[in-house]
């Protein structure tokens, strides 16, 4: 893919992994939107991005579906293509069962799998026609199970499946699906603060360097599930 000018939709992008990929993707040439569900985090991605010609502040849940049309409506209007969608958006709570609430459950469901699902059907027209690139961002705590995480394992677990059968459904509209698998990455992912203690993590722009990939790999090769850890956990 040639990415000069290419429009790329990015959920979850204010801070942390969907921040640090839209960095890279900016600085490859691509036009970024990217959207978080309030005006203060936008704002302050906004200026951390700096490019106004080339980036989108979009306030959406993707938790509901008619936000998604929305933020998808605006950058049609924006920029008149979409070619890429990184559903990165995710929470995570962590408990055993019988501590974990209703609430905090359905929060995870309705964000972590839901979402991707919601950005999917908002943008998959678009994309049908720029036979564009979907990716999701789901976590090797989709493949591997542990305590106090039943509800982020369901729900990683279910991204994982569901882009893999995604990929089945629409590589015959020229649509390339992938899914990426991070371990621990130097986030503020469930309040946590990164801080020099982190440099043994994945860092965020390890994860845009690993999008740029995917998208500069020719198409006739499909990289549909990708896992990727810290190389040395010992030095944590």
């Amino acid at each position: 893919m040639d990415l000069k000018d290419k429009v790329v939709y990015i959920t979850g992008g204010s801070k942390g992994i969907g921040l640090g990929v839209a960095k890279k993707l900016l600085e490859a040439g691509m036009k970024v939107a990217i959207s978080g569900r309030t005006q203060n985090a936008l704002d302050s991605a906004a200026t951390c991005l700096g490019s106004q010609n080339n980036t989108l502040m979009i306030t959406s849940n993707v938790s509901k579906i008619d936000d998604e049309i929305n933020a998808i409506a605006q950058i049609m209007d924006k920029w008149g293509q979409l070619d890429v969608v990184l559903a990165n958006a995710g929470v995570g709570h962590f408990a055993p069962i019988d501590e974990l609430s209703v609430e905090k459950w359905h929060e995870m469901i309705d964000t972590n799998l839901n979402g991707v699902f919601h950005t999917l059907k908002a943008s998959i027209e678009a994309l049908k026609k720029s036979e564009g690139y979907y990716i999701t961002l789901a976590s090797l705590a989709g493949t591997n199970f542990f305590p106090t995480a039943s509800g982020y394992n369901a729900t990683k677990f279910g991204v994982v499946g569901f882009t893999q059968a995604v990929m089945l459904d629409l590589r015959k509209y020229g649509i390339k699906v992938s899914t990426i698998m991070p371990g621990s990455v130097a986030t503020h992912f469930n309040d946590h603060v990164p801080s020099e203690k982190d440099a043994w993590k994945i860092q965020p722009e390890d994860i845009g360097d690993l999008v740029l990939d995917l998208l500069k790999m020719h198409p006739r090769t499909l990289p549909s599930k990708i896992e990727v850890r810290p190389s040395r956990p010992d030095l944590k």
